[in-house]
C-alpha cells in the first residue's frame, strides 16, 4: 500500500465539493492544516437541537434533569455560524459511533464501528447533513476516533454480546438491552446480577480459561502492564475500554473499513483516541497506509483539501521525553520505522493461536512489536532522527523534509502540560527538533480530560483570565495548531471537576451542557466577521476571552507566518520573543512577535514592519527593531512588507488584552435568558416505576388518615431510586430482601415510604433509607420527615399534610382554621390553606435589564414559581407613583413563606417574607420584611461543608462566579460533601473547600 505524505493530499479547495471560498480574511492559500485552528465539542454535551432524542444514561443517576446525550447533529449544526463567528475554522467532535455502557454519552466506550449511534440523529440530520453544512461554511470537520478499545459490552462484528433495542427507554439496561443472536454468553445471563461484568470480560479476553476469542481479537493482558513503558500497549486502561489487538489485520482491517465510510463522507481529519497506547509499528504498517489511500480516493469529497491525523499519545510529564522512554513520547509517533520488523497482513493469521490470559501470543507482528519496544526503552541517547522542519535557519525560511515523516501528527502534550504559565509552556521548545515537524503539534490548555500540570490537572482551567489570555497569545502566533475546549472562551465551569464519571452530576463537572449559553442568532460574513447576535450568544460572544479569541483568529488568517512558518529566537531578547517566516512561490511572510513584555530584535531583514496590534509602523535598517510591550497578555507582532506579501496594518479591535496603551473594556451585558436550563421533559426509566425526574407539580409530603408513612429528603443527592427498609424485632415491613422497597418521589428530593400491611407497626419498628449510600438504623415515626445524616426526624408531617417542626405549633396560619372565604370551602383539607399573594418589585436601584421571582416555603423547601431563577417579570404596574413589576402567585400552601428576586444570572436581593402587597427592592426598605434566620454556624471539616442550625431552614451557597443553589437543612448538625472544591458564600460566610 502507498505510503501518502500530507503534501500529496494538499491541494486547493474545489468548488465541486460545496466548500466556499477560504474567505476575505485570510492572506495567503488556505491548503494546508496548519492553517486551521480547531474548537473542540463534546456533541452531546454542546447544544440540543432535537429534544427528542435526548435520553439518560443507565448509570447517569445524579443527572437528574440533564440527559446525558442532550446535543446532537441538528445542535451542532444550529450553532456551527456561533463557532465561526469566533474565528475557528475547523471543529473537533467526539467519537460517533454506536456506543454502550453505563456513562457512554462521551463515544468512547464503542458497540458497533459500523454504524452511527442514533442518539446523535434526527429524522431529518444524519452525520453527512453536519458534515455538508460545515464545508458549506468553509468549515472542516475532524472526527474523534477510537482504535485502541471497545467498551465491555462487546462489538457487533469481533466479538458480538447484545442488541440496542430502540424502541425501550434506553435509561434501563435490563430492558433496552437483548442478547445477540449470535452471543458467547450463556442463555441465563442476567444483567442484573451485580457480577455481571465478569462474563463478559471473560469472553472479549479469555479471562477464567478456556478460549472464547478464539480469533484473538483483543489482547488478552489485563493489568500486567506499566503506564511508563511499552507494555502499556498491549494492557486494559479502564474496565469500559477493552484493549483490542491491533496487531491482528482482521481487526485493523475492520477498523479501517468501518473508519473509511466517514473519509468517504467528507471528514477532514481525524483526532485518534488513545494513541500512545497502540504501537508505532502498528500504526506504520497497518493504519496510516490505509487511512492515506482512502483519504486520497475520496480526496474530492474534501475539496481537495488535505486529511489530517493526530493522536492523543498522553504524556503526562513536564519533559519532551516521557519520563526517560522515548518509545511513549508523544514525538516518537510523528516518524516513519527506522528497522524493518516483519508484519504478517493475513487476516487469518491469529485464528490458530491460543493466547492465554495474561500472555500477548507468538505470532510474528506480536513480537515485532514486543522487539520494536525494547528498541527504544533509552532515553533521548538512542539513535531516534532530528528535524529543522520547524527551526528558521537565520532569517531564511528553507524547504521542509517530512520524507521520513509518519502520517500522524500529535497533540502536544508536553506544552499541554505546562500550560499552568505561559512561560513554563514556552519552555518546551527544546526538544521541537525531536518531533518530524512541530509546526503541525496541536496545542490546547485544557481538554475532557486534562488541564496542566498543577492548574489543578483533574479541573477545568483554573487560572486567572489575564493567564488564559497569555497562553492563548502563545498558542495563536508560536508554533503549532491552536485548539479550543468548548466554553474556555467564557471560562464555562471554571475550576469544576473536569470528568469524575458517576461520581457527580455532569451539571457540576467540565463536561455540562453548554448549550444555554449560545441560545440566539447572528450573521456570519467570515471567520470572527458577525453583525446581528442575539439572546445569550451576543452576550457570550463579548466575554473578554471570547473577543480576545476572536482577533487571534483573526491575526492568524492575516499573517501566514504565524500559521506555518518556521521559527528562531536567535538575535531575540525579550521575556517570550520569536520571529517566524513562511515563503512559497506567492507568499513571504514575515513577522516578529513579542509575548507581554518589552523585546529587541537584532539580525532581522531590513524593511518597513507595521504592528499588526496597534497599527505602529516602523523602518529598519540595521537590522534591529525594538518593541515596547506593557501588560501580561498584550503582544506586539510587528509584521514586514515584503514584494509578495504586504504588511496587514493593525487587525481587529483593541480589547482587555491586546491594546495599544491601555486595555479596552467591552461591556459584555447580562444574559437574558437561562445560561444552564434543565431538560424537565426527558423520562429516566430506572426500572423502579419511578422516573427519577422532577415532577412538573411536586407533590406536598402528605400523611392520610390512617397511614403509615414516612418521609425522606435526600439532601445529599444520592444518586438513583430511594428505598426503605423497615423492621422490628418480630417481623420484616418492607418484604423481600435488602434493600427493601422502593419510595415514591414527591420532586424536591423528597421520598415518601407509604405501609402496605394490615397490622399497625409496633412500638420498636425501625427504618433505614438508601440507594448509593444509606443512613443509620432510626427509629420510625410516624409522618416522619428525615435526611441524610440525622438520625432521628427532623419533623413530622401531621394528617391534613402540613409540615411544622417536632414538637412545634401544629395551628395553621388562619387564626383557628377559618379560610378566606368567610368559611367552609367543602374542597376538603387539600385547600385549606391555600392564599394568593400578589407582590411588586421596584427596580429603580437595581436596574436589571430582566427581573425574576422565586417564591418557596421555608421549612420544605417546596417552590411556589418554577426551578430557580424562578418567574421572569413581564407585567408592571403603578403602586406608590412608580412603575413597578408585579406578580400574583396563586394557591401557596406554607407554613414559611419566602420569596427572593434576582437578575436571573448573578445578582439577587435577601431572602424576603412573603406578604401580600408588600413592595419589594433591593433598598433597605424592606428591612421588616427579611426572613429571619437563626444563627447558624458554617465551618470546614476535612473538605466537607458543616453547617449547624437551631431548627430546619433553607441556606443560600453561592460559588465564586456567582451560580447559587440552595439547600433544605435539618435541624442540628448538617455535613454536605458533594460540592466541587472553591470559593463558597455560605449564608454570607466565606468558606473554602
Amino acid at each position: 500500500m502507498n505510503k501518502i505524505s500530507r503534501f500529496l493530499l494538499a491541494s486547493c479547495l474545489m468548488a465541486a465539493s460545496g466548500i466556499t471560498a477560504a474567505g476575505a480574511t485570510f492572506t495567503g492559500a488556505r491548503d494546508d492544516f496548519r492553517d486551521e485552528t480547531i474548537y473542540f465539542a463534546m456533541t452531546t454535551r454542546f447544544y440540543d437541537g432535537d429534544h427528542s432524542n435526548n435520553t439518560y444514561c443507565w448509570d447517569g443517576v445524579r443527572n437528574v434533569n440533564d440527559p446525558e446525550w442532550r446535543g446532537d447533529f441538528k445542535g451542532l449544526i444550529e450553532k456551527l455560524d456561533y463557532i465561526k463567528a469566533l474565528g475557528f475554522t475547523a471543529v473537533w467532535i467526539t467519537p460517533v459511533v454506536e456506543n454502550a455502557s453505563g456513562l457512554d454519552y462521551h463515544g468512547y466506550h464503542a458497540f458497533n464501528f459500523d454504524k452511527v449511534d442514533p442518539r446523535y440523529e434526527s429524522t431529518d440530520c444524519k452525520f453527512q447533513d453536519l458534515i455538508d453544512a460545515a464545508h458549506k461554511r468553509g468549515m472542516k470537520v475532524i472526527l474523534d476516533i477510537v482504535l485502541q478499545h471497545t467498551g465491555n459490552f462487546g462489538e457487533n462484528y469481533l466479538c458480538p454480546m447484545f442488541v440496542k433495542d430502540y424502541s425501550k427507554n434506553l435509561s434501563n439496561i435490563l430492558t433496552s438491552m437483548k442478547l445477540h443472536p449470535q452471543t458467547k454468553l450463556p442463555a441465563n445471563y442476567d444483567l442484573s446480577d451485580p457480577k455481571a461484568h465478569d462474563p463478559r470480560i471473560a469472553a472479549l479476553k479469555n479471562e477464567g480459561g478456556g478460549n472464547g476469542d478464539n480469533r484473538n481479537h483483543y489482547h488478552h493482558v489485563a493489568n500486567e502492564w506499566n503506564w511508563d513503558d511499552p507494555s502499556r500497549w498491549w494492557g486494559q486502561i479502564a474496565g469500559d475500554c477493552v484493549d483490542l489487538n491491533t496487531e491482528n489485520p482482521e481487526v485493523t482491517e475492520y477498523l479501517v473499513r468501518c473508519y473509511g465510510k466517514f473519509i468517504a463522507m467528507g471528514v477532514d481529519g481525524f483526532r485518534i483516541d488513545t494513541a500512545g497506547h497502540i504501537s508505532r509499528l502498528t500504526f506504520n504498517k497497518a493504519f496510516i497506509p490505509q487511512f492515506q489511500a482512502l483519504a486520497e480516493t475520496h480526496k474530492a469529497k474534501r475539496g481537495g483539501g488535505p486529511f489530517f491525523m493526530f493522536g492523543e499519545v498522553c504524556a503526562r510529564d513536564r519533559n519532551v521525553t516521557y519520563r526517560n522512554h522515548v518509545g511513549c513520547s508523544p514525538y516518537w509517533y510523528t516518524w516513519k520505522e527506522e528497522k524493518d520488523y516483519p508484519w504478517d497482513y493475513s487476516t487469518d493469521s491469529w485464528a490458530e493461536i491460543v493466547v492465554p490470559t495474561g500472555q500477548r501470543g507468538n505470532h510474528v507482528n506480536a513480537t515485532s512489536v514486543t522487539q520494536q519496544g525494547n528498541d527504544y526503552l533509552a532515553d533521548r541517547s538512542s539513535s531516534t532522527p532530528t528535524s529543522k522542519n520547524a527551526i528558521l535557519e537565520g532569517n531564511k525560511y528553507h524547504t521542509p523534509d517530512h520524507s521520513k515523516y509518519s502520517g500522524l501528527s500529535v497533540i502536544d502534550f508536553p506544552m499541554h502540560w505546562n500550560f499552568r504559565s505561559t512561560n513554563e509552556a514556552w519552555g518546551v521548545r527544546y526538544g521541537d527538533e525531536w518531533y518530524n515537524d512541530a509546526s503541525y503539534n496541536v496545542t490546547y490548555v485544557d481538554s475532557h480530560d486534562y488541564a496542566p500540570d498543577g492548574a489543578p490537572e483533574s479541573q477545568r482551567f483554573a487560572g486567572s483570565q489575564t493567564t488564559w489570555a497569555s497562553n492563548l497569545d502563545l498558542m495563536f502566533t508560536f508554533r503549532g495548531i491552536p485548539c479550543i475546549y468548548y466554553g474556555s472562551e467564557i471560562e464555562f465551569k471554571k475550576g469544576c471537576p473536569i470528568d469524575q464519571g458517576a461520581q457527580i452530576a455532569l451539571r457540576e463537572s467540565g463536561r455540562a451542557y453548554f448549550g444555554g449559553f449560545i441560545e440566539g442568532t447572528v450573521n456570519v460574513n467570515d471567520f470572527a466577521d458577525y453583525t446581528g447576535a442575539t439572546g445569550n450568544m451576543a452576550v457570550s460572544l463579548k466575554h473578554p476571552l471570547s473577543l480576545h479569541i476572536q482577533r487571534l483568529n483573526k491575526l492568524r488568517a492575516a499573517i501566514p507566518a504565524l500559521r506555518k512558518g518556521q521559527y528562531s529566537t536567535e538575535g531575540c531578547s525579550g521575556k517570550i520573543a520569536f520571529k517566524r517566516r513562511y515563503t512559497d512561490s506567492s507568499t513571504d511572510s514575515y513577522v516578529l512577535v513579542t509575548i507581554g513584555g518589552n523585546a529587541t530584535f537584532t539580525g532581522v531583514e531590513n524593511g518597513t514592519y507595521t504592528d499588526a496590534i496597534t497599527g505602529a509602523s516602523v523602518n529598519v535598517t540595521d537590522g534591529k527593531l525594538s518593541a515596547t510591550c506593557s501588560g501580561e497578555a498584550n503582544m506586539r507582532i510587528y509584521v514586514l512588507s515584503t514584494a509578495l506579501t504586504p504588511a496587514p496594518g493593525k487587525v481587529g479591535e483593541d480589547g482587555a488584552y491586546l491594546y495599544d496603551s491601555a486595555p479596552v473594556k467591552v461591556n459584555q451585558g447580562s444574559y437574558p435568558s437561562e445560561t444552564e436550563p434543565l431538560d424537565t421533559e426527558t423520562v429516566r426509566d430506572d426500572g423502579s416505576g419511578n422516573s427519577g425526574n422532577e415532577p412538573e407539580n411536586p407533590i406536598t409530603p402528605t400523611l392520610y388518615d390512617n397511614e403509615y408513612a414516612a418521609f425522606f429528603e435526600n439532601t445529599d443527592n444520592w444518586g438513583g431510586t430511594i428505598k426503605a427498609w423497615v423492621w422490628s424485632a418480630n417481623a420484616n415491613y418492607t418484604g423481600g430482601t435488602w434493600p427493601g422497597e422502593s419510595c415514591l418521589y414527591l420532586g424536591n428530593n423528597i421520598w415518601k415510604w407509604h405501609y402496605t400491611g394490615d397490622e399497625p407497626l409496633p412500638e420498636d419498628t425501625q427504618i433505614i433509607f438508601s440507594s448509593t449510600s444509606q443512613t443509620a438504623d432510626m427509629k420510625f415515626v410516624n409522618g416522619g420527615y428525615y435526611t441524610n445524616g440525622v438520625t432521628s426526624p427532623v419533623k413530622t408531617i401531621p394528617s391534613n399534610g402540613k409540615p411544622y417542626p417536632e414538637g412545634g405549633e401544629t395551628s395553621d396560619n388562619n387564626g383557628g382554621g377559618d379560610d378566606n372565604n368567610g368559611g367552609d370551602d367543602n374542597n376538603g383539607d387539600d385547600n385549606k390553606d391555600a392564599m394568593s399573594y400578589t407582590v411588586y418589585f421596584d427596580n429603580t436601584e437595581s436596574g436589571w435589564s430582566d427581573v425574576y421571582c422565586y417564591a418557596w416555603d421555608v421549612p420544605t423547601g417546596t417552590a411556589f414559581t418554577p426551578a430557580w431563577p424562578g418567574l421572569k417579570l413581564t407585567d408592571t404596574t403603578v403602586k406608590d407613583g412608580k412603575t413597578v413589576f408585579t406578580v400574583t402567585l396563586d394557591n401557596v400552601k406554607a407554613s414559611w413563606a419566602a420569596v427572593i428576586f434576582s437578575d436571573g444570572d448573578k445578582v439577587y436581593t435577601s431572602d424576603y417574607a412573603l406578604v401580600d402587597g408588600t413592595v419589594y427592592s433591593m433598598a433597605s426598605n424592606a428591612i421588616d420584611h427579611l426572613v429571619i434566620r437563626p444563627a447558624l454556624r458554617v465551618s470546614v471539616e476535612g473538605g466537607a461543608l458543616i453547617i449547624e442550625s437551631p431548627i430546619p431552614t433553607v441556606v443560600t451557597i453561592a460559588r465564586a462566579d456567582g451560580a447559587m443553589q440552595r439547600r433544605i437543612i435539618g435541624a442540628g448538625r448538617n455535613v454536605i460533601t458533594d460540592l466541587a472544591r472553591g470559593f463558597y458564600i455560605v449564608d454570607r460566610t466565606k468558606v473554602v473547600l
